[in-house]
């Protein structure tokens, strides 16, 4: 689906763009896809709008075929958010253990609180963080954009996948320019 409109009321989400996160090997530049994060950022905090970055600090405690890939302490500094967000005194800070940034989190109650109706979601990882909050924000009623410029993942398939067949049915899609545009047109 083609990005149509943006809501009065609507949030960015900014997804696991931490220390410890941001060094993985990802599919696209991290560097380009902090700078449309931080782009989307300054142009809601200059709205008015609210901005949530979200961090993770761990793994749901259930059972997986797969290990767990931190079986060891979190090093000191890791759920930092990177500089490069400049977090604000007003952004709305969500720790998460899950995937999704709404899961066991005050996030839902922090959106409600403020009117917001809308979500537009970038970050890392698109198959997993990303994917997850978008298919909880849906969930949960909001109406959802997806930043596709502004997210990567360390498996080109999944980003791909989430990409061309989920996304689509969770909301729409677009880049960060068609984002921004959009915001300077309905306050135009």
């Amino acid at each position: 689906m083609a990005l149509t409109q943006l809501d009065p009321n609507t949030a960015l989400i900014i997804v696991d763009l931490q220390k410890g996160i941001i060094g993985a090997r990802f599919l696209h530049s991290i560097n380009e896809v902090v700078t449309r994060a931080r782009a989307l950022a300054d142009k809601f905090r200059a709205l008015g709008l609210p901005v949530v970055l979200v961090n993770v600090t761990g793994t749901a405690p259930g059972r997986t075929e797969q290990p767990p890939r931190q079986t060891t302490p979190i090093p000191a500094g890791w759920t930092d958010f990177i500089p490069e967000l400049n977090q604000q005194p007003d952004d709305i800070v969500v720790t998460k253990r899950t995937w999704g940034a709404f899961a066991n989190t005050h996030l839902e109650t922090q959106l409600r609180t403020r009117r917001v109706t809308q979500v537009v979601i970038a970050g890392v990882s698109t198959g997993t963080g990303v994917e997850a909050t978008a298919r909880q924000a849906y969930e949960q009623g909001f109406n959802v954009t997806l930043a596709v410029d502004a997210m990567t993942d360390i498996r080109p398939e999944a980003h791909r996948y989430s990409i061309a067949n989920v996304f689509p049915r969770l909301g729409e899609t677009g880049t960060t320019a068609e984002i921004i545009e959009l915001l300077d047109n309905r306050n135009a």
